[in-house]
């Protein structure tokens, strides 16, 4: 029988009991504390996460009509803030695969697209036009056509992870006569244009 007589402590076991829920309270407590003080004290990363994409804002989106296959997403980047940025990477829903490209003049004097090594930086306080027959987002493996009226969202990924979307309107194009259906070769990137 557990009895206990008057001004007698409770036994052993019920106070161990309460000591342990005690102590688990204290720890719970202490570790919110400490996690509540460690995000507190590295403010510059919480910051950093999304300073490139804060200052960057894409004016006069838009992409290339096509039926199927490849096409690509232009505008201007501009750069609000007092640091340069780099745009490390691209993605959109209406692509297999989206890469960031640049055009380069082929030894036989012809242009040839192939991916940005590094990423593309753009310099405090500037502007980089992304257009045809320079460096622009490649949209490959489309999922579906993309028709003039239209609209794509394309989201770029900077060098500090932050992201930033932007809504790029379809709209039919002749101009340079970039064909962006074409032929990946061995390593999937180099493109030629004529």
């Amino acid at each position: 029988m557990n009895r206990t007589l008057p001004g007698t402590p409770a036994p052993v076991r019920t106070r161990g009991h309460v000591r342990l829920r005690r102590g688990a309270a204290a720890l719970a407590g202490a570790a919110l504390a400490v996690t509540a003080l460690a995000a507190c004290g590295d403010d510059s990363s919480a910051a950093d996460a999304g300073d490139q994409a804060s200052s960057v804002s894409i004016q006069d989106p838009w992409v290339k009509a096509v039926d199927s296959g490849a096409t690509a997403a232009f505008g201007i980047v501009t750069n609000d803030g007092d640091a340069d940025v780099t745009i490390t990477g691209a993605d959109s829903e209406v692509a297999g695969t989206t890469q960031l490209h640049e055009t380069t003049m082929s030894d036989d004097g012809g242009m040839s697209m192939q991916e940005m090594e590094g990423g593309l930086t753009v310099g405090a306080g500037e502007d980089h036009a992304l257009e045809p027959g320079g460096d622009h987002v490649m949209l490959m493996e489309l999922t579906e056509p993309l028709e003039p009226g239209a609209e794509v969202e394309v989201t770029l990924t900077f060098a500090d992870d932050s992201q930033t979307t932007f809504t790029a309107p379809v709209r039919s194009y002749t101009g340079a006569q970039e064909e962006y259906e074409h032929d990946h070769g061995d390593d999937g990137h180099d493109h030629e244009h004529e």
